[in-house]
């Protein structure tokens, strides 16, 4: 095998989402610290003078607390080297979080156990189901009121439509949480608080069937828990890692990531259960990175300005298959040349550390003078193959945006094209009128927040949002339709992107299928290409 292989199989790279509030940044810390990648995590709760949490890092998310950026964090543990993607659980944030899991090979997804499945994480997981990919699910903060363990699987199953195998089983919740059970090799695992989490703790583990077990769980519990297994055994799926593997059945485990009770236990079982990076689509077919030396890569997610100082911009990248070695030079097949990929790195959040290799299943940072685009593929392959584009959610609120002062005009227009091909916003121009009118239309409306925000602190532009009635946006299938002779209604309105290609704005659903109607031939997507 050689070395190439051997690192490639060693990797792992998943993403975790989940709501809002479930968790999520603090089992991504206490990964981080079972990888000895951090010595103590920081409670993401707390004053505004606390540390903040290790994967936040802009400046909004600070003041606000939320995530609203995808982070890329490496660390190894037990001989894997592991990339989490770590996703804004907030719904305005979505189509980061989409973007994130093109890159990724699994998810996990958190669920809060007193909340079971949230809006939110409906969303995202359609996403999973669309892409095929393995799903696992931790359960947290079972040390405190829970919902019935079994309405939450069901809930998971009615709401998410994928079958569920508890890996584990908890035994009570709350202040009655006294550990799990491990159903495949029959032993509780006995919960104690570690210091809050901080430092990672030794768990006692108790076979089934020791008499001891009785006292520390008490008769009520132990009987309860005995219950619930034999009403498991006969009603849970079996585990099948064909059907994981498919993205139709999800291990299951609980657990509190605040304490670190349970998340040792989830990352072995998920180490076990997950693959090395695994075979791409391309227009040359599927590349397996297994069989194809050569280096490539493509472009999920932009990022600007992530050092106030060197108002640099970073590409993300995952690679698909090969090795990379920094300042290298491979072929940038949407711009059609040669570029060479400089200052790479490998983040820590917004700590980054120089690398000069990487492989297959790696997630790295390429400083970006303006040339990169989401989608984008790089490669060293002679057959120059690119991989398939990323879709782009359809916004669904739409603005005008005017700067305050007209003599910024050059920042202002620098710095929405910017944060545009960030893929935060999507920009259009009202149709014959060019870049005098800019409309921006945003997923969720937060966005709108961080647009202002940022093109206040990153390029010292002020502007003004006048709220559109618009909510549906297609795009003309037929890039080379003539927007004049589009007979419309009367709340519809006629844009383009920044790529010229033309669109359809509309107020009311009705008005696309008349719209339709009125135009023989005509063919709207509800999707656009990066």
């Amino acid at each position: 095998m050689s070395v190439i292989t051997n690192e490639i199989k060693k990797r792992r790279t998943f993403a975790i989402i989940s709501h809002p509030d479930a968790g999520k940044t603090t089992l991504t810390e206490k990964f981080l610290l079972y990888g000895g990648a951090i010595n103590q995590a920081g409670s993401v709760k707390g004053k505004a003078t606390a540390r903040h949490a290790v994967s936040d890092w802009m400046e909004i998310e600070k003041e606000r607390g939320i995530s609203v950026t995808s982070s890329v964090l490496q660390f190894n543990y037990d001989g894997y080297c592991i990339n989490i993607l770590d996703t804004p659980g907030h719904q305005d944030f979505s189509e980061d979080t989409y973007r994130t899991l093109m890159a990724a090979d699994s998810a996990v997804m958190v669920i809060d156990a007193s909340k079971g499945v949230e809006a939110q994480t409906r969303k995202l997981f359609k996403v999973c189901v669309m892409r095929h990919i393995p799903i696992f699910t931790f359960i947290n903060k079972m040390d405190r009121e829970a919902k019935d363990t079994f309405e939450l699987l069901d809930d998971i199953e009615k709401e998410l439509g994928i079958a569920t195998c508890p890996v584990n089983w908890p035994i009570g919740s709350g202040k009655e949480f006294k550990g799990v059970y491990d159903r495949n090799n029959e032993v509780v695992e006995l919960f104690s608080d570690t210091k809050k989490g901080t430092t990672t703790g030794e768990v006692r583990v108790v076979d089934a069937n020791d008499p001891e077990l009785d006292w520390i769980l008490g008769t009520e519990a132990k009987v309860t828990l005995e219950e619930e297994i034999e009403l498991l055994d006969g009603a849970a799926a079996e585990f099948d890692q064909e059907m994981v593997d498919k993205g139709e059945l999800s291990p299951v485990f609980f657990g509190s990531a605040l304490t670190n009770f349970g998340v040792e236990t989830f990352l072995r079982h998920f180490l076990a259960m997950t693959s090395s990076p695994l075979p791409r689509k391309s227009d040359h077919g599927m590349i397996d990175p297994m069989e194809e030396n050569d280096f490539s890569a493509f472009v999920f997610k932009i990022q600007a300005n992530m050092n106030k100082a060197h108002r640099d911009r970073i590409a993300f990248m995952r690679i698909c298959s090969g090795e990379f070695n920094a300042g290298m030079s491979a072929y940038h097949v949407q711009g059609g040349k040669e570029v060479r990929l400089s200052q790479p790195q490998q983040m820590m959040a917004s700590e980054r550390k120089m690398i000069e290799k990487a492989y297959g299943g790696d997630i790295i940072g390429i400083f970006d003078p303006g040339i990169f685009s989401i989608g984008d593929t790089i490669t060293t392959s002679k057959d120059k193959i690119a991989y398939e584009g990323i879709p782009t959610f359809a916004p669904e609120h739409f603005a005008r945006v005017r700067q305050v002062d007209t003599m910024k005009r050059k920042q202002f227009v620098k710095g929405i094209n910017q944060i545009a091909q960030e893929g935060a916003i999507q920009i259009f121009q009202e149709y014959n009128t060019g870049m005098e009118e800019i409309i921006v239309g945003v997923v969720g409306v937060l966005q709108f927040d961080v647009l202002k925000y940022r093109l206040k602190n990153e390029y010292n532009v002020d502007i003004l949002l006048e709220n559109l009635p618009y909510e549906y946006i297609r795009w003309i299938e037929d890039t080379k339709t003539d927007l004049d002779k589009i007979t419309g209604t009367s709340d519809m309105k006629k844009i383009k992107d920044l790529k010229g290609r033309p669109l359809l704005l509309f107020a009311h659903e009705w008005s696309i299928r008349m719209t339709m109607e009125r135009n023989e031939g005509l063919q709207l997507s509800e999707f656009g290409r990066s």
